[in-house]
């Protein structure tokens, strides 16, 4: 049975995906979950127009997820989501995940917070805190890392810098 780690990173599949993520971390399957990408087949095939065939690469809706995530795999599988919230609806996923990383996100209206700390650009609105603080509370392996070689913080450190 293959490892899955999950990635929240709004830019989805892009160069340190590919280059530094998927190596470090052995993947063999990555699976970009957002609802408008899926949707659009010029969006998908920009987004994996740079992805080596080595991956399998997958860009689905959340529903169509929950039913790739159902099936057993021997790949070791990088799951991608844009947004904390996604986590919510992929619970038993995060749950049963080796670990969840975030990694990027970019300013948005409901945007609060802006983590002291990171290397890159990271805000979090505060339903983006709620959802990682109730995945959290229920056993998830929650760290922000931007890149392989950079600090791993886990959540409740990381969360300390918000408050």
């Amino acid at each position: 049975m293959g490892k899955i780690v999950i990635r929240v990173d709004d830019r989805l599949i892009h160069g340190q995906t590919i280059v530094a993520w998927c190596p470090t971390l052995a993947i063999q399957e990555i699976i970009a979950i957002d609802d408008e990408s899926a949707k659009n087949p010029m969006l998908k095939s920009i987004m994996t127009m740079s992805v080596p065939p080595l991956y399998k690469t997958h860009i689905v809706t959340t529903e169509e997820a929950r039913s790739l995530l159902s099936e057993q795999s021997a790949a070791n599988r990088l799951v991608i989501v844009r947004f904390p919230k996604q986590l919510a609806d992929l619970e038993e996923t995060v749950l049963s995940a080796e670990f969840v990383m975030l990694g990027n996100i970019a300013k948005r209206p409901d945007s609060v917070h802006k983590v002291s700390g990171a290397t890159g650009i990271f805000y979090l609105s505060q339903q983006d805190v709620e959802v990682i603080d109730a995945l959290s509370a229920k056993g998830a392996d929650i760290c922000f890392q931007q890149l392989p070689n950079t600090l791993r913080t886990s959540w409740d450190a990381f969360r300390k810098t918000i408050e």
